[in-house]
């Protein structure tokens, strides 16, 4: 048992660290395009330019891409057979977490209670330095979501999107260069589209 209660604070931090480094992505296509006609792109700059992030971290996302096409053996042109764009959006996250305290009762001075509600007295188990028994708790964060766009060029209509949806850093430029790095390889794993088995 002494066992379990040492293990317990890893095994959430471990939990915790994996939900934040995570990236979640999916892919929509147009079934009937043939995916092996795409042999050139280029960046479609009006879409490019209404993207609501920094034009440091358009040129980021826009190399990282570049360099996942190039590497599928598609080449960059100036009369390319697809456009492509990408733009995005935040969401508040929330997410509950139980905490198992083990310390002097369920009072605590800055807790959080149990679901019962937020206070010093609030709900079964207090959450703080003195807390103890079984409580929840809240924690609410922003989540960024990038999508890529792939566009027919002669026809004008999107093709393919991905998107890419987990926390962003923000204040370690390395880190928030290699965070984008793994949301567009993730998202880049689904294009082109595997054909369908019937």
């Amino acid at each position: 048992m002494k066992r379990l209660v040492q293990l317990l604070p890893i095994a959430m931090l471990f939990a915790i660290v994996s939900s934040c480094s995570s990236v979640r992505v999916a892919s929509d296509y147009d079934q009937e395009t043939s995916f092996d006609n795409y042999k050139t792109f280029a960046f479609f700059k009006p879409g490019i330019d209404k993207a609501e992030i920094s034009d440091l971290d358009k040129r980021r996302i826009l190399k990282a891409i570049e360099t996942e096409l190039l590497a599928k053996g598609l080449t960059k042109s100036e009369d390319p057979d697809m456009l492509i764009s990408i733009f995005t959006k935040s969401n508040q996250r929330v997410d509950l977490y139980n905490n198992f305290g083990f310390g002097f009762g369920g009072f605590s001075p800055y807790g959080f209670g149990g679901f019962g509600g937020f206070g010093r007295f609030g709900g079964f188990g207090g959450f703080g330095p003195y807390g103890g028994g079984f409580g929840n708790n809240v924690s609410t964060r922003t989540e960024g979501i990038l999508f890529i766009d792939f566009i027919d060029t002669d026809k004008k209509e999107l093709i393919w999107q991905g998107s890419g949806t987990g926390h962003l850093v923000t204040k370690n430029v390395e880190k928030k260069e290699a965070r984008i790095k793994t949301f567009v390889t993730e998202m880049m794993t689904q294009f082109p589209p595997e054909p369908e088995t019937k």
